[in-house]
């Protein structure tokens, strides 16, 4: 028991110094808000231990040194007098506030060796942060109506999207920033029509191809891209995808049979164990011994296996439809099969491995119809459909 607390204790001095190198270098290397956070959390519990001492004056220094960088920073991009500066200005006001926050609710943090308590200058940012945030609220709304009316490429659009919802994030309902965010959106998504062609001398089911085109079954979840598989007379659509299946071989139905013969010893109930001379044997408590009775069975098994398949190929086709050029062709494929086994058998089924008593007792069943085969091949088509469509990314 000594010596586990001994180890334990031991453990505990290794990773005391461990953390207290990790933040002397982050110090050293002008890490400073990451040594604070080492700090910060060592002092959370029981800051006025002795061996939480090293903490409070690295925190004391990172404090000092973060803040006197960040101000320079923002006086640099004050007097710099740049519009597009107002975000890192505003940001840094934020940092400085949320840092200082974080350090008020262990204050005070005393120094024992020098008797006093950790300095920590505490300014009041609040003005500044509002202020900031009005300019750049005004630079970010006035900057994106204007790209509205002037860009030309819907990377520009998305673009301003983001600047519009940065702008509604940090000054909510700003004059109108949510209508021009819908418009911006608007005009930045890329519109796809999309339709399904039969080239192949099978008749597809009408539940498969509305399936196959019902996008919303699909859980895509993409910002700048919208299917339609029924046009809409008001948009504009920038691609078509077209799905377009070329062959689909649908297999006769086939039975297979197969036949096996089984033997197997089996236990048949017991008996008295005899001796040489065909007399019951008697145990050292005079009772009479019994012995498992062992039997040879044997079994006749037949089997037919129901067989039927579909094979479905095709492909898919993105189009420009600005430019009427043929993006991509992805080749698609599907196969869907159908299989039941059934068996009887002739004799003692206790013969039968265990794998094979399973099927004993189920009878034939319907094959699927062709239209049903085909059907049924559709949730793997859905699956591979999909997959290019997550992967594919208009340019």
């Amino acid at each position: 028991m000594q010596k586990q607390l001994l180890f334990v204790f031991i453990l505990a001095i290794c990773y005391s110094c461990s953390s207290v190198k990790k933040t002397e270098k982050a110090l050293n290397t002008g890490n400073y808000d990451q040594a604070i956070n080492i700090a910060l959390n060592k002092l959370k519990t029981n800051k006025n231990k002795k061996g939480k001492q090293p903490y409070i004056l690295m925190l004391e220094e990172a404090f000092v040194k973060v803040v006197e960088r960040d101000q320079n920073a923002v006086t640099y991009l004050e007097n710099e007098g740049n519009p597009a500066n107002l975000d890192k200005i505003y940001n840094t006001y934020v940092s400085l506030k949320k840092r200082q926050e974080r350090i008020k609710p262990l204050l005070p943090l005393y120094i024992t060796e020098q008797g006093r308590n950790a300095n920590f200058v505490l300014n009041n940012y609040d003005q500044k942060i509002l202020s900031t945030k009005e300019k750049l609220s005004d630079y970010l709304y006035n900057s994106a109506k204007k790209m509205l009316s002037t860009a030309q490429r819907k990377q520009d659009y998305r673009v301003v999207y983001d600047d519009l919802v940065y702008l509604d994030k940090i000054t909510p309902n700003y004059r109108d920033t949510r209508s021009m965010i819908d418009e911006a959106h608007q005009k930045g998504t890329d519109f796809v029509k999309v339709s399904m062609t039969n080239n192949t001398n099978v008749i597809i089911p009408r539940r498969l191809e509305s399936d196959l085109l019902n996008f919303g079954t699909y859980g895509l979840d993409d910002l700048w891209t919208v299917y339609h598989s029924k046009s809409q007379k008001s948009i504009n659509y920038d691609y078509a995808m077209e799905v377009s299946l070329r062959e689909i071989n649908i297999s006769p139905e086939q039975v297979k049979e197969r036949q096996l013969q089984k033997e197997r010893i089996v236990k048949d109930g017991w008996e008295y164990l005899l001796d040489e001379n065909d007399e019951i044997v008697i145990d050292d408590k005079g009772e009479k011994v019994k012995v498992d009775k062992m039997v040879t069975v044997k079994c006749e098994y037949y089997e037919f296996t129901q067989f039927k398949a579909v094979n479905v190929r095709g492909n898919v086709k993105y189009k420009n439809l600005r430019t009427r050029q043929l993006l991509e062709t992805f080749p698609i494929s599907s196969e869907y099969v159908f299989q039941h086994v059934y068996a009887n058998y002739n004799g003692d089924k206790r013969a039968l491995d265990d794998n094979l008593l399973d099927f004993i007792g189920l009878r034939a069943v319907s094959f699927p119809t062709n239209e049903q085969m085909v059907y049924d091949s559709g949730e793997d088509l859905k699956n591979k459909l999909k997959n290019i469509i997550v992967n594919y990314r208009f340019k």
